[in-house]
């Protein structure tokens, strides 16, 4: 299969995840899980697990960044 020029592509694509943080704002899944947490009062754990993924995938994005630049 070949990659289109100028493409932005992420590991997380096979599972629907958006690349961008303002795509995945406004999926409809994160949507309704940021409803779900408001309604149940679980504000301090959401923001802890999202950071948590967040650090996750910039450190694995500057992972690969550093590994591309010694190339």
């Amino acid at each position: 299969m070949a990659r289109k020029k100028g493409k932005k592509t992420d590991s997380n694509n096979d599972q629907g995840i958006p690349a961008s943080m303002k795509k995945f704002r406004q999926s409809p899944e994160i949507e309704g899980f940021y409803r779900f947490i408001f309604e149940n009062d679980l504000r301090t754990e959401a923001f802890e697990i999202i950071d948590n993924i967040s650090q996750a995938r910039a450190a694995a994005k500057n992972k690969t960044r550093a590994t591309k630049k010694k190339s």
